[in-house]
């Protein structure tokens, strides 16, 4: 099985690109939906990848989709221009654990 991203940001397609993953750059919620409706029926995919912001564009979408189906799985990543806070690794593994680090 493939993996596949849609991204809205270039740098992270080519980041992607050369760890050998295909994807395609999508902005609009237009653009998103027709891709993500692409790539969910195309049978050799089995894991799409989406960024931070083409997720909150599409979210009920997707979470539709993941209640449907168990193939593809759906996974969301961040990149230089997501949402996350810049030390969210630390915070995670704080209320993870209970370590501070």
């Amino acid at each position: 099985m493939k993996s596949f991203l849609i991204s809205d940001s270039k740098d992270t397609l080519v980041g992607m690109r050369l760890a050998g993953i295909a994807g395609v750059v999508a902005k609009e919620r237009e653009d998103i939906l027709r891709e993500l409706q692409k790539v969910t029926a195309n049978k050799e995919i089995g894991i799409i990848l989406l960024t931070e912001n083409v997720l909150n564009e599409v979210k009920e979408e997707v979470f539709k989709i993941k209640l449907k189906e168990s193939i593809p799985l759906i996974v969301t990543i961040p990149d230089r221009h997501g949402i996350r806070e810049k030390d969210f690794i630390t915070k995670y593994i704080r209320e993870s654990i209970g370590i501070k680090i």
